[in-house]
């Protein structure tokens, strides 16, 4: 066997062939399934964008329609899943009560026919319909509220923010927010994916698998960042700050959250679809007073490390979108994940299809050959230089 250069994080190392999304890094295209984001965002909505994500091409108005019943059916939750989100402590993150949540829906739901047609429909509609149920309920119960119930009479982006605050939310709000979860519905093999890949690997149950995808997305180099989007421009406070901010991230090498990108050299191309959402978002309802110094920041940083590729990714500005939507900062990433599930969903119908359990190898750097101490004889530094103290 022959093996290859160990590259830290696997960077650049294929592993697996797929057909779901395309990225040009030098070029800032992305595509799923060959159609580009910007027509998708344009053009669809998140659930045919889903569909054409998980089942390979664009819908039908008659296959479209049934997969929005099959939706709206089946949104609202166990009562037992209600009552285990009420013993979650208020300070919990939501990302770690929406694993939870994921997790414990395969306890319901846990035949695994992975060779069913039907038993993976349904499992796709019940992921894609209760994750945002999840995510707004757990939002109303640590204010000591009761969950708002969903409404059929409003589609997937409307519902949620309506489950949110119990108000239904202005048109152009709720498409705004349909192309939010557009733009972040999938983006190849990073590392949420792989995650949910992997765990799909060994055959579990789908639920297994968002809920370690989930768990993978939580972290601030991934999903999390958007968080720290926000927090950093809080941080920078005022426009005059921006440079000496700057200057000091550059001495002191430490990374400007919602900058740079392991594959993109250029600006996301999704930053710049969520910059012109959030500019429309500011023009009827009053800008964010952060706007301004990110403009200023992203001029900054393009003056001074532009060379080197670094440019804003999807984080950078889906912060301040989410924020003039009403939605609390640690909800975030929750939001990338109801949008990403329909990535991971596809990916893992896609692992089926030819299936290996992944098993990759190492690069060992420990000792071999150590002989067995027994305990008696392994007295440590500190006892050995107190036992000579003490002896004299």
């Amino acid at each position: 066997m022959t093996f290859c250069e160990y590259r830290p994080g696997l960077e650049g190392i294929p592993v697996t062939q797929s057909s779901i999304s395309f990225v040009d890094g030098q070029r800032g295209i992305l595509e799923y399934r060959g159609y580009s984001i910007e027509e998708l965002a344009q053009y669809s909505t998140f659930l045919e964008t889903s569909y054409l994500l998980i089942w390979g091409s664009l819908p039908s108005k008659d296959e479209l329609a049934e997969f929005e019943h099959e939706i709206r059916y089946h949104r609202r939750l166990k009562y037992r899943i209600r009552d285990m989100m009420k013993c979650f402590p208020e300070s919990g993150h939501p990302m770690d009560a929406l694993q939870a949540c994921a997790a414990a829906l395969g306890l319901f739901y846990s035949r695994r026919a992975l060779d069913n047609p039907v038993y993976i429909r349904d499992a796709v509609v019940r992921l894609l319909a209760k994750i945002p149920t999840m995510v707004a309920a757990f939002q109303m119960m640590r204010k000591g509220n009761d969950p708002v119930q969903p409404r059929d009479d409003l589609n997937y982006a409307a519902n949620f923010l309506y489950m949110l605050n119990e108000r239904e939310p202005d048109p152009l709000a709720a498409r705004i927010f349909d192309i939010c979860l557009t733009l972040h519905a999938e983006h190849t093999i990073n590392a949420s994916t792989f995650s949910a890949m992997v765990t799909a690997s060994t055959l579990t149950d789908p639920y297994g698998v968002v809920a370690s995808a989930v768990g993978t997305l939580a972290g601030p180099l991934h999903g999390g960042a958007n968080e720290e989007v926000i927090l950093m421009l809080e941080e920078i406070g005022s426009i005059e700050n921006v440079e000496a901010y700057l200057d000091d991230c550059i001495q002191k090498k430490s990374k400007i959250m919602g900058f740079g990108h392991r594959v993109y050299k250029v600006k996301d191309p999704r930053a710049i679809i969520l910059q012109s959402l959030a500019e429309q978002l500011f023009e009827k309802f009053g800008k964010d007073e952060y706007y301004d110094i990110a403009v200023a920041l992203e001029h900054a940083v393009e003056v001074r490390l532009g060379t080197k590729g670094i440019y804003p990714n999807v984080d950078f500005y889906s912060g301040l979108v989410y924020r003039k939507l009403g939605i609390p900062t640690d909800l975030f990433t929750p939001v990338f994940a109801i949008a990403r599930t329909a990535g991971w969903l596809a990916h893992w119908k896609e692992q089926l299809n030819e299936n290996r359990i992944f098993r990759p190898t190492q690069i060992y750097t420990g000792s071999r050959g150590t002989p067995y101490e027994p305990i008696e004889k392994r007295d440590s530094v500190e006892d050995q230089e107190l036992m000579e103290l003490v002896t004299g």
